[in-house]
This record gives structure tokens, C-alpha cells and sequence, in this order.
């Protein structure tokens, strides 16, 4: 049984970063290898209109935006496949991923595995999520709900810079926390609370999100935690902001994570680890912007890199 090729590029997931960093591989004649996991895309793929991506004043469906940069980097010769790693051996090289019962060998690698939002699992979120009124992006999503009631369910920072970026489009922002205090900075919690389009909902929990038959919001169900009463908020939008959860799981054990499992490279990159060849890029390694346009330049950043250091030591 002959030995598998070593691929000069493998790249790990299809969202902004991901493609980015394959158009950039593939036009400097790398032919990299895309794998990609479960939701190929990423998370734009669930975002029915993305309208702050530069070149597009009428807004682009993110479907499509994703689709497009999958058509160009298939232009310039990136290859795909469906492969879900699970694990990965940094140590010697080239370098091992390991996917299932397969080993591919890379001599640089890109991780661009993104970030998932972390959803509350009420009846109705699911259901709704995406362009029904549910999502996880106030950047994203906030000017579609202008003049309209909104709920932002959280209290740390996230929550709070939500609420308040929200304020801009809404009617009236609920914000809605489990306790009698948001866990947000001072500061922040300052700016949300005494806004005037701000109604703070304290000591209360979602419980359902309402208009699932209709198939668009109609509200937030919502109980206090002190006396089980219910009622519902009567808004059109629900923006979830407790946290995102990184893809970085069966690569953590071989570099470096902060405490919230997002990759830190190394000292003075944003993009570069400890291991020489292996770089990230996007919301994997993005706990800060998670915008589309940011990750696309972290993948941009990490193709060039890689260029580099091939063209350096494997010339």
C-alpha cells in the first residue's frame, strides 16, 4: 500500500476565513485541500441577508456570498472534501490530521474552523433561527429591525454591547438576565441600564419563542425565576448573546487556548502558533469582531504566511 501524499496546504473549514485563505493558496499555485466539516460555509450560511460586506451596497444572501467565494477558490484550483477531524499529531512532519480512520499529512496547515453561537435550546429557536427572527449578530442583523421591539437575551458584555448597538435601530430593547444585575463591565452595564430605549427584564429566563406556526417571531416567552410567572414580550426579533462556543476541540490539546478554548498564537501574531506552518484564522481565534470581513482578512494573512514559509523552507 503506497504512502499518502503530502499536501502542501490543507486548510480546515469552509467559512469566510477558510475561503479566503484557499483563493490566496490557490492562485499561488499550492492546489490546497479544503476539508470540510458539518455546516459547510459556516455560519453565513444561515444569515438570509448580509448587508456590511464591502462590494455590496444592495446587501448579498449569505448563501450566496459563501457560494460565490466556494466557485473562486474552486477557480483557481483549491480541492474539497467532506472530512471531519478528529484529531491531530503536530509533533513530527510533515503534519498529521486525522480524520476517522484516514491520515492526511500537510506541510502547512490552516485552521478556519469558526465558532459556533451558544443557543439557549428553548421550543421555537431553532425553528426560527435565521432570518425568522432568532440569531446571534447585532451587527448582522440590527438594521432589519428598525422602528420594531427587540429582545437581547444575556448579561455580560456581549449582551450589553448588543443592546446597546441595537438602540440605533429599535423601537425598545428588552434585555433579558437570569439575575437582578448584569454581569457586564461597570461601564457597560452603566451604558445598557440607563438607556431609554433599554428595559431591563431581571430575574427571568426565556421559555419559548413565539410564532412558530406564523414562521417569524411574535415574541419571548419569558419566566421569573423568583415567583414562575410567565408572560411574554411582544417583540419581532430575539438576539441570543450568551457566548459562542470554538470549534477548536480536537486541536486544543497541540496548541495553545485561552480560557474560553479560542486559539492564542503565538506572541506578536494574530495568526501564527507556536507550531511552525500551523496557522488560524477567523472566529476560532476571533473572540472579539467575529465579523465576516475580519475573518476573511485572518485567512488572507494566514495564506500568505504559508506561502512563505513554504517558499522558505520547502522551496
Amino acid at each position: 500500500m503506497s504512502a499518502p501524499s503530502v499536501e502542501n496546504v490543507v486548510i480546515v473549514g469552509t467559512g469566510c476565513a477558510g475561503l479566503t485563505a484557499a483563493i490566496y493558496t490557490g492562485r499561488a499555485n499550492l492546489s490546497p485541500l479544503v476539508l470540510e466539516g458539518p455546516l459547510p460555509g459556516g455560519q453565513l450560511t444561515t444569515t438570509s441577508e448580509v448587508e456590511n460586506f464591502p462590494g455590496f451596497p444592495e446587501g448579498v444572501d449569505g448563501f450566496q456570498l459563501m457560494d460565490n467565494l466556494r466557485k473562486q477558490a474552486t477557480k483557481f484550483g483549491t480541492r474539497f472534501e467532506q472530512a471531519l477531524v478528529t484529531s491531530v499529531d503536530f509533533t513530527s512532519f510533515p503534519r498529521k490530521l486525522i480524520a476517522g480512520d484516514r491520515t492526511i499529512l500537510a506541510k502547512t496547515v490552516i485552521i478556519a474552523t469558526g465558532a459556533s453561537p451558544r443557543m439557549t435550546g428553548i421550543p421555537g429557536e431553532k425553528e426560527l433561527y435565521g432570518g425568522k427572527g432568532v440569531t446571534t449578530c447585532a451587527t448582522c442583523d440590527g438594521a432589519f429591525y428598525r422602528k420594531m421591539d427587540v429582545a437581547v437575551i444575556g448579561g455580560g458584555d456581549s449582551a450589553a454591547e448588543e443592546a446597546l448597538f441595537l438602540t440605533r435601530f429599535a423601537s425598545k430593547v428588552y434585555l433579558v438576565h437570569r439575575r437582578d444585575a448584569l454581569r457586564a463591565s461597570k461601564i457597560m452595564a452603566d451604558r445598557a441600564t440607563s438607556h431609554p430605549k433599554i428595559q431591563c427584564v431581571w430575574d427571568s429566563v426565556p421559555v419559548a419563542v413565539e410564532g412558530v406556526k406564523e414562521g417569524a417571531v411574535s415574541g419571548l416567552r419569558v419566566k421569573h425565576v423568583k415567583t414562575n410567572a410567565e408572560s411574554v414580550l411582544p417583540v419581532k426579533g430575539i438576539f441570543v448573546a450568551i457566548g459562542h462556543v470554538p470549534n477548536t476541540g480536537p486541536f486544543a490539546p497541540a496548541l495553545d487556548t485561552d480560557e474560553g478554548g479560542y486559539f492564542k498564537p503565538a506572541q506578536g501574531s494574530q495568526i501564527q502558533t507556536k507550531i511552525p506552518g500551523v496557522y488560524v484564522a477567523g472566529d476560532c481565534a476571533d473572540h472579539v469582531y467575529r465579523q465576516a470581513i475580519t475573518a476573511a482578512g485572518m485567512g488572507c494573512a494566514a495564506a500568505i504566511e504559508a506561502e512563505r514559509w513554504l517558499a522558505e523552507h520547502h522551496s
